[in-house]
């Protein structure tokens, strides 16, 4: 089932600390050791993968006893089961693949299919398929290329995912939040949070890995995954996926490197490639070099860094881009910012006679220095501007899609709309923009209802009693970052 090998001779200093079970790995995103957090419940879901069953345990348990271990058996806990649970987990009205076929199609005759595929996995006859290339747009008016996956490839990979949670939830370090079981967004917005307010922070290094996805070296890749599986089929099942290609237009074209995104096995493997690149190197870097305190959170591919000393700062960027560069990556120039930020940035900058704090934006809020009514330091977090521009821009072509609809047929959609908004956007100190989304979203609503005729132009005051029936209200739904932070954590948060 597992072997004993080597480690980190690739890649990484040798006594690098591999050890989940170690405290220092977690002390700056303010989480207890990487043990208690894989202890959890792993929850169903699109980015979270299945929840870790049973007979995982075993897997688990020697994942978290030796960093070193290589796993050789693997593929056999792919099972009909397991397979089943992942396309239970699937999302029912997603896109298909090339093939065309759908998840009602394939949910016909189920059980059937599900001991095919597990037949034609377990001999090593499955084929991945190209994955149909799609493009969405991106905030800044680019577009992104997804990868949207057969459905068959769909199932098998959240399957291996599964599976292969189980050796790197007890490896990968605590302050990398990004498609995780049991850990999101607000999780990491928390960590940063309450580092920033507890922690020596005086400078932010807001830094973005140019197209990760597109660019990460495949070879690298499969080097990093030998380093804990030595299971040649799993491994092979991983190379078919990233050699399968992508077909746009009809057409078919081979990728020579990076993993499609959207792809159910992308994250994984993007968080594999990051724990060696960046992660281990990153908690070893403050560890030997800093001489103040350091903090990190990283989500997929977008992480923040904190600083007390600004020398730390400077060489930890300068060291960084030469870090990547090994490895056949690059930071985005345009959306790396080394700023001075933190609860005495505003008072060292007045003293300077300089400008207030610059703001930065993370998982879609944007971080403003502020104070309390007392006059003490406060994180405050706003819904990012272009995050909401770009909103609105997309519910406004909806909208005008939508307007022939009866009204109770809009209203139930925009309702919708804004409570999916709220949920992620309702943060303490968030009200105001809250507030003015739903007011942009009226303002769009009423723009729509009166290009229905020429001849009427609905009032305002109608407008309203429409909103009034059917838009919600925005209310704060998340807790402080400190009391959620604390209650997730049960005490153990270094940070504080």
């Amino acid at each position: 089932m597992y072997e004993r090998g080597k480690s980190d001779d690739l890649v990484v200093p040798a006594k690098l600390p591999n050890n989940p079970g170690l405290p220092g790995a977690e002390v700056v995103e303010g989480r207890g050791s990487a043990e208690g957090n894989a202890a959890s419940d792993t929850r169903p879901g699109p980015s979270a993968g299945l929840g870790v069953s049973s007979d995982l345990d075993r897997v688990r348990r020697v994942a978290r006893k030796d960093g070193k271990v290589r796993f050789t058996a693997l593929l056999h806990h792919v099972s009909i089961d397991r397979l089943r649970a992942a396309y239970w987990a699937l999302e029912p009205k997603a896109a298909p693949g090339v093939d065309g076929v759908t998840w009602g199609d394939y949910g016909l005759d189920l059980e059937a299919n599900l001991v095919d595929l597990y037949a034609r996995v377990q001999r090593g006859a499955y084929r991945a398929k190209p994955s149909r290339r799609v493009f969405i747009p991106k905030p800044d008016g680019r577009q992104r290329p997804l990868g949207v996956a057969a459905l068959e490839d769909k199932i098998v990979q959240r399957a291996v995912v599964e599976v292969l949670n189980a050796v790197y939830e007890e490896a990968f370090l605590g302050f990398s939040y990004g498609f995780r079981p049991g850990r999101g967004q607000h999780d990491a917005l928390d960590a940063l949070a309450v580092a920033i307010t507890s922690k020596k922070v005086n400078w932010v290094l807001d830094a973005d890995i140019r197209d990760f996805f597109g660019t990460l070296d495949r070879a690298w890749l499969e080097r990093f995954l030998e380093h804990r599986i030595a299971d040649k089929r799993v491994l092979r099942l991983i190379q078919k996926w990233l050699r399968a290609g992508v077909i746009e237009d009809g057409k078919w074209s081979s990728t020579e490197e990076g993993t499609a995104q959207g792809a159910s096995i992308s994250p994984l493997l993007g968080n594999v490639y990051l724990h060696y690149v960046f992660d281990l190197w990153a908690d070893q870097w403050r560890r030997r070099h800093a001489h103040g305190d350091v903090v990190f959170v990283r989500f997929a591919d977008d992480y923040v860094a904190g600083f007390e000393r600004r020398e730390d700062a400077e060489r930890f960027l300068a060291e960084l881009r030469e870090r990547l560069a090994e490895f056949g990556l690059a930071l985005a120039t345009d959306k790396t910012r080394l700023i001075e930020f933190g609860r005495f940035a505003a008072r060292n900058r007045e003293r300077r006679g300089d400008s207030k704090p610059e703001t930065f934006d993370f998982l879609g809020f944007t971080h403003i220095c502020a104070r309390t009514r007392n006059g003490r330091f406060k994180l405050k977090r706003i819904t990012s501007k272009k995050k909401m521009r770009a909103k609105l821009r997309a519910v406004k072509a909806e909208m005008m899609q939508r307007r022939d609809l009866p009204i109770p047929i809009q209203g139930r959609w925009l309702a919708s709309v804004l409570r999916g908004h709220y949920r992620y956007y309702a943060v303490p100190d968030n009200s105001q923009a809250l507030r003015g989304f739903r007011e942009r979203v009226i303002r769009h609503w009423r723009r729509a209802l009166s290009r229905r005729s020429q001849k009427d132009r609905i009032s305002w005051e109608r407008t309203r009693r429409y909103a009034e029936r059917w838009l919600p209200t925005p209310r704060i739904l998340h807790p402080w970052p400190d009391a959620r932070f604390d209650a997730r954590t049960r005490g153990r948060s270094p940070v504080r």
